[in-house]
Formats: C-alpha cells, structure tokens, sequence
C-alpha cells in the first residue's frame, strides 16, 4: 500500500520540518488546519515543493473534518502535530483543552473508523508530562510517574493515556514522542523558543536576553522531526510514549556554545537563572530500544547549522524579526 500521510499542525516549526523530510522522501504532504499558513515552510521548501504540500481546510477539533480529511487523502498514517502550546492553554484552558486533547481524540476516533487502511497514529506529547526534578539527579525514564504543573502538559498526559485506551479498545497503534526545548529555524513561539530567538538575534546584530536558565533538554529541530519520521515507518507494535533526549545542558553552556560559532554573540547574548519546572535530564533508552538509532545532532553543530540558514534568509531580506 502506498504511504500517505496527513498531517496536523503541518505549518508548526516541527511539522514545517517534517513535510520536508517527507518531501525529501518524494511523498506528497497532506496538511489539516483551520487556515492556510505557510510562512514557516517558505523558509524551507522552494516554490516547487510547496506545490507538493496540500492544504486541506479543517478544524482539528472537529471530528467529522478529520475523518473527511482521512478519506480524502486515503490516509495510510496519520503524524498529530497540531496543538496550542503552555501560554494559551494557560490563559484559556477550556481553548487549550479543545484542542490538544478533543483534537487527539478526533484523529483517533478517524483512525478507529478507518482502521481498515490506518495503519498507525504518531503524535506529539511532550516533555512537559514530567513535573520538576532535581536538576542534578540522573536522567528520568519515561515510566515514571508523570506529575505536570502546566494544564498544557496535563492535556498531553490526558492524551497519552486515552492513546493506550485506543489500542486496547480498538487496536490503534500508536507512538507518541515527548519533545523538550527544541531549536532551529522556524522556532518562533513558546516558552522554550528563546534559544532559537537568540541565534536569529546574534544574526540581526541585536541584543538577546533568554529569561530563564539552569539545564534544559537542547534538541536541533531537524533531529525531532527525522525522529518523528522513524516513528512512522520503522516496526511497532501497540501503543506507547517515549522521551526525546538532545544534548542536555545548562543555558550558560548554550550561550557559551553560541559564542563559540559566533565571537560576536558575548556582547549580545544574556539569560536568567531561572530553572523551568520540567524535569531537564530525560532519558530515551526506550525509545531507542523501540525503534532502534535515532539522530543526534552535536549543540554545536546545531547551533552553528542554525546561525547559517538565518544568515542566509538576511543576506537574501527573508530574517523575519516579528518574534523579537
């Protein structure tokens, strides 16, 4: 059976890169929203392969719209990105709520009615299912516990759950990944995109300050959505949800780190001392164990992989700086 994919949330940082590994892959690229949006993917794709990127118009929310957009796309896999990050759903939860958790459940209520050619549902969790830890204890597993302190990673625990209750009932088959901070051109919005905002700004020659700082979990986007990829097509069976681990490290190494691929950044570049409140060393043996080697791109390679695409969206008058 050929693959085809539908993809929700397909005009995010992580869904922009994914449509173009797709791309890269020669798959046409489905992608469900409410509105068309393709300022991210013009960062990535020339005008030929966002001709091969079809928008399909659809509340995600809606589960109609979605079993409509699964039939006619024939879908074979459905890869859920769509999602309101912590700062809305904390100042609108009802809204949040509506769509990260109803929309889940719309795709895979789809997937259960169309079972027949569905073969699996990947979807994005997050690392925020993981409450506070100490940030210099070892790395936590993915089996433990799960105490959030955010409504944004109560409705991914909300999810996770209802995806094992989907395989039990239904026989879904499902992935989900757990992202954590995650950089890279296209980043541009949420709590964790500071890092992101502050390469774009060394590259604009203006002063960055990143608001909080202690470790986090530092992963190059391109990495993330190649995970989230492999998700679709190496073997699993059942239903089940993984830890993404990148290079985990302190802010002050990020900024030093930065400083190093570009001197220029030192004058520029500050951060807090803030910890966030998510469990900063998180350890993905399983998820390697699932789905076998999973891409790791160095921090600095990231870093400095990141700082060339801007320079060269300014050297051609395309650095949008909206998000500064």
């Amino acid at each position: 059976m050929e693959k085809r994919v539908l993809l929700t949330g397909g005009y995010g940082c992580i869904g922009a890169w994914v449509a173009r590994r797709l791309l890269d892959a020669g798959q046409e690229v489905w992608v469900l929203d409410l509105r068309e949006d393709t300022h991210r993917l013009e960062l990535l794709l020339d005008r030929e392969e966002m001709h091969r990127v079809h928008f399909l118009a659809g509340d995600v929310s809606d589960p109609e719209a979605v079993r409509a957009a699964v039939d006619r796309v024939g879908a074979t896999e459905i890869l859920h990105l769509a999602g309101l990050q912590a700062p809305i759903c904390r100042a609108d939860p009802i809204r949040g709520a509506r769509v990260n958790v109803i929309g889940t459940l719309a795709v895979f209520e789809a997937a259960a009615a169309r079972k027949d050619h569905v073969r699996r549902v990947v979807y994005a969790s997050s690392a925020a299912v993981h409450g506070p830890a100490d940030p210099l204890a070892g790395p936590v597993g993915d089996e433990v516990r799960l105490a959030p302190l955010t409504h944004y990673g109560a409705f991914k625990v909300c999810n996770e759950l209802n995806a094992r209750v989907y395989w039990q009932d239904q026989g879904i088959h499902s992935i989900g990944l757990r992202p954590w901070t995650v950089y890279g051109v296209g980043r541009d919005f949420g709590m964790t995109s500071e890092p992101t905002k502050a390469i774009k700004s060394v590259c604009a020659g203006r002063p960055y300050r990143i608001s909080y700082g202690g470790r986090q979990d530092l992963q190059y986007v391109v990495d993330v959505a190649d995970t989230f990829v492999l998700a679709l097509e190496r073997p699993f069976h059942g239903a089940d949800a993984f830890n993404i681990r990148g290079a985990v490290e302190t802010i002050e190494s990020f900024v030093s780190t930065l400083v190093d691929v570009v001197p220029e950044a030192r004058e520029l570049i500050t951060h807090g001392d803030r910890q966030l409140p998510i469990a900063p060393d998180l350890d993905d043996s399983r998820l390697r164990a699932a789905l076998g080697p999973i891409p790791a791109t160095s921090l600095h390679e990231g870093i400095a992989e990141t700082f060339r695409r801007f320079r060269a969206l300014r050297d051609q008058g395309r650095l949008d700086l909206s998000d500064l």
